[in-house]
């Protein structure tokens, strides 16, 4: 299959940010605009700041059958780090639709994860080879909610199992970490505060 562009990742919420005016919507679009990046490109320590990140996030995941409940920042940042050491983070987002509202937002897209074969295959997956990487391709739904200083509380992610799709891939045709983040280094901004100094609902 031909390489994806990684640069791509940010489409969608750019595509919303031009025609988005109320500040609080906004401000949790540029959150998750930032979110992503630096998930992506191996920074993830840097969402923890607090002024993007909730002292007590709550994430909520349902993939491959399974459901996940991660209860504060240790087991957050512990889920974080153990896809981190497993080569694991590089995901590029294609055909995402995105709702933002003061609550925070939803969306939908097909994720494509480039994932070494053992991790697919700890997770249950029937696959014949180890040590080579996949593209882990399937539909997913995010609800994401943030308080209102437009800081993340947690994320909702639930799968289409019927759309999962595993696609063992060529070498050449893989983005590696190191790739993703030189590509994406450019596309990070600092974090804009567009709510003043105890943020607002508009």
């Amino acid at each position: 299959m031909t390489k994806l562009d990684i640069t791509e990742v940010t489409q969608e919420v750019d595509r919303l940010l031009e025609v988005t005016e109320n500040p609080l919507h906004r401000q949790i679009l540029e959150n998750y605009r930032r979110h992503g990046l630096l998930e992506v490109s191996g920074r993830w320590p840097e969402i923890f700041a607090p002024e993007m990140t909730v002292e007590h996030p709550v994430y909520r995941i349902t993939e491959g059958g399974r459901s996940l409940l991660l209860d504060g920042s240790e087991q957050v940042q512990e889920f974080y780090r153990g896809m981190s050491e497993a080569g694991n983070l590089v995901m590029i987002l294609e055909d995402e639709e995105i709702a933002v509202a003061d609550w925070g937002f939803a969306s939908e897209s097909i994720f494509n994860h480039y994932t070494p074969g053992r991790v697919l295959i700890e997770g249950g997956e029937d696959i014949d080879d180890p040590d080579a990487w996949y593209l882990l391709r399937h539909r997913l739904a995010m609800v994401w909610h943030y308080d209102d200083r437009a800081r993340m509380i947690g994320e909702h992610v639930y799968e289409d199992a019927t759309s999962r799709e595993v696609i063992k891939l060529a070498p050449e045709d893989v983005v590696t970490r190191e790739e993703a983040r030189e590509a994406l280094a450019p596309l990070i901004r600092p974090l804009p505060n567009l709510l003043g100094p105890v943020g607002i609902r508009a």
